[in-house]
């Protein structure tokens, strides 16, 4: 287990590039095996990509990496190797090996529910993704770690599926799992993230014609053999705004001026505002960001003078990815904010570490916390700590650099699954970190 050795309490100056967006390349990567001929340029090579790219090159692709791309070809891979004990036993390590159900279904009509791994942030059902498919015309059938799914390719599906959820992934499955049969077939209460908008534009390539991309209701008409995939296709992936917004976290937190190069503007939601509520300013200047440096930053209060409450909720609202983030960066901010995470029950239990630091949180319930800024009259404490997702594991990283002293995170492992090179990356802006392993 890797640690990363922090010393705080130094201003931070310069200019950073996020890196291609995690979640979307784990979709676009998942649909290689319709794309079967695919250049994705932009990619993060961080440990949750490489693991599910091995997965495919495992079953047979030929994969090629480049400088910020990977070339898969996935014409000659082999089902069998989607049932056999290497697969699960790669899947369970990934939960975004979740992903590859859907293509799998589209391609050869039948699937294997792979236990999978990821995030201790509490419970995440996968009923979604199953109800789906099964909407789809799948039969589920078999039982423990050997449950499967089928379905018959020739038969086009029509109608309309509800989501009972707007889950990213699980729209994300069911998009691919009907790209080659579906026919006015409508999903209500899709997901609206970019992350959708990105791979419908890559499912084109096969035939499948979605409209309403960005919206909650998407409808799909496919048309079969449009590509044989001689030539491969090139996608670019968006910049990462979960990174865009780590960034700002960063600036504030450390009281800097630090400038986001290639932003994303444009997909970038309510990230922005979330932070504007904190009293942070930014300058734009076409598709970068200044953050500007303050003495000072303010949370915003209610008209009416209450605390002000920051949620999460489906795009294009506040993305419970950055949450974390949000709380980090209030803790030296002059006011009271509320923290609402509604969709992760264990995601907010990080913070008994923040308040191990000396930060004035209260966990009300697994849902919500309450922070009081600081407003720099005191410095935050270096502590030992461990990471214990992708997202906590930065923030802890964000509150390590504006505290006071020598910290020491473990299970960094965590941080490397969605960061690439943040040690590195962040040591170019001033940042003082070392990684021991």
């Amino acid at each position: 287990m890797s640690s990363f050795k922090v010393i705080g309490g130094t201003e931070l100056s310069g200019s950073i590039t996020p890196q291609g967006s995690k979640n979307e390349a784990l979709q676009i990567v998942a649909s290689s095996i319709l794309v079967e001929n695919l250049i994705i340029k932009n990619i993060p090579n961080i440990a949750d990509i490489r693991n599910l790219i091995m997965i495919i090159e495992e079953a047979g692709a030929n994969v090629i990496w480049g400088e910020g791309f990977v070339h898969i070809d996935t014409r000659n891979i082999k089902e069998e190797y989607f049932s056999s004990a290497q697969y699960f036993t790669k899947a369970e390590k990934l939960r975004g090996s979740l992903m590859l159900m859907g293509p799998l279904l589209a391609r050869y009509g039948k699937c294997y529910i792979p236990k999978t791994g990821g995030d201790k942030i509490g419970r995440r059902p996968i009923d979604t993704h199953i109800l789906g498919f099964i909407k789809c015309g799948a039969v589920l059938s078999g039982e423990g770690n050997m449950k499967k799914l089928s379905m018959d390719k020739s038969k086009f599906v029509s109608g309309e599926i509800l989501l009972e959820e707007a889950s990213v992934t699980g729209t994300a499955n069911i998009l691919m799992c009907a790209s080659k049969n579906a026919k006015d077939l409508v999903i209500y209460n899709a997901a609206s993230e970019t992350y959708i908008s990105q791979l419908c534009q890559v499912l084109f390539t096969t035939g499948l014609s979605v409209t309403g991309a960005g919206s909650n209701r998407l409808t799909l008409n496919s048309v079969k053999n449009i590509n044989s995939f001689e030539s491969p296709v090139e996608h670019v992936v968006f910049s990462d705004f979960i990174e865009v917004a780590s960034f700002i976290s960063l600036a504030m937190s450390t009281r800097s001026e630090i400038v986001i190069k290639d932003a994303g503007v444009k997909n970038l939601g309510q990230t922005l505002n979330m932070f504007e509520k904190l009293g942070c300013k930014f300058e734009i200047d076409g598709d970068d960001i200044k953050v500007l440096k303050q003495e000072r930053y303010e949370i915003q209060k209610m008209y009416d003078g209450g605390m002000v409450n920051i949620y999460s909720a489906p795009w294009p609202m506040t993305s419970p990815d950055i949450l974390s983030l949000g709380i980090v960066a209030a803790m030296q901010c002059e006011g009271v904010a509320l923290f609402h995470e509604k969709m992760y029950e264990a995601r907010m239990f990080f913070v008994d570490k923040l308040i191990a630091m000396g930060a004035q949180i209260v966990l009300c319930d697994p849902h919500r916390v309450v922070v009081t800024g600081s407003n720099w009259k005191s410095r935050l404490s270096a502590r030992h700590m461990t990471s214990p997702d992708i997202r906590a594991g930065i923030s802890l990283l964000i509150a390590a650099l504006g505290a006071e002293g020598e910290s020491v995170i473990d299970n960094i492992e965590q941080i490397d699954r969605g960061y690439e090179n943040i040690e590195t990356r962040l040591a170019l802006l001033g940042a003082n970190i070392t990684r021991i392993d």
